[in-house]
């Protein structure tokens, strides 16, 4: 593993990247660089080689991934201080970088949290996404949003101390914190976004706030440091994840993040295959590669 101590002398450098565009830790001259980089999750990409995987991205116009540490996912939490550099060296070698990675760390306590977490940010990765906190029935509300933002705000010090940035994706359903987004600003309220942001999904938003979704967005904004894309529809009074564009996520949504000042990446997220096929892969590639040509077509981007 590369030296702390040589990380921790130039923490301030590594605290500033996570407001940077992304590619630019390896674009010769950032100010071309897409005001939004688009990377994708690669959840359903685990049966591929890093090289595979890598080589396949980089063909379809990807910026970066959204790699999955955690168990179950591209590397296992114990084994990130063997597998990530590994896996990073991969993805740099066909120009990519690795944006974010998906963590199941929620807190301090958590057994992997610094060897996930220091080794990321000894590598430069700046970003990682948290594990949901779900309410408990059986509690009242307000104590649970008190205990979360004592246990949010120590765990936003220590990425504050190793120039990681956390950050906490809302999502839908009753049991969750945040799906309602008014919940999770209120526990974010003390803590610098820089430290711990949101990542924000209009799928989840929108089907958690129907019509109202844009006043939960432009409440939430100034707090959001990455959004995910994906689409969802109602059927039988089920919410079914579909292609981008074949939904109900609105392109309201896209116009607002072009009039906003953001400059932050974007996580394409395809969920609406079977992600524990193997042999579904190609046919993810496929899917990947024609979502990012709607996601460049809605923000307006050249692909």
């Amino acid at each position: 593993m590369p030296n702390r101590r040589d990380f921790l002398a130039g923490s301030l450098a590594a605290a500033s990247l996570a407001s940077l565009p992304t590619r630019s830790l390896f674009a010769a001259d950032p100010e071309t660089e897409s005001r939004w980089p688009i990377c994708v999750f690669t959840k359903p990409l685990n049966s591929m080689s890093f090289d595979e995987m890598a080589s396949a991205l980089a063909e379809a116009g990807f910026d970066g991934v959204e790699a999955t540490v955690r168990k179950g996912g591209n590397v296992a939490p114990a084994e990130a201080a063997e597998k990530l550099p590994a896996m990073q060296k991969a993805m740099q070698k066909h120009g990519l970088e690795i944006t974010l990675i998906t963590t199941d760390i929620g807190d301090l306590d958590d057994p992997h949290r610094a060897t996930v977490l220091e080794t990321a940010a000894d590598l430069g990765i700046s970003r990682f996404r948290m594990r949901y906190g779900k309410y408990d029935r059986q509690q009242p509300i307000a104590s649970q949003l008190d205990h979360w933002k004592q246990q949010f705000g120590k765990l936003a010090d220590y990425c504050g101390q190793i120039g990681m940035q956390a950050l906490y994706q809302n999502h839908a359903g009753e049991n969750y914190l945040g799906a309602s987004l008014w919940d999770l600003d209120r526990v974010l309220t003390d803590i610098s976004p820089d430290h711990m942001g949101v990542v924000y999904d209009i799928r989840h938003a929108q089907v958690e706030g129907g019509m109202s979704w844009p006043v939960t967005w432009r409440m939430i904004q100034p707090r959001v440091r990455m959004l995910y894309v994906k689409d969802y529809q109602w059927v039988d009074g089920r919410v079914e994840n579909v292609p981008l564009g074949d939904g109900l996520v609105s392109q309201r949504f896209f116009d607002a993040v072009k009039t906003s000042d953001l400059k932050c990446p974007i996580s394409l997220h395809e969920e609406y295959l079977d992600h524990r096929d193997p042999a579904l892969v190609p046919q993810h590639l496929e899917a990947m590669s024609t979502d990012l040509k709607t996601l460049q077509k809605r923000l307006g981007i050249d692909s």
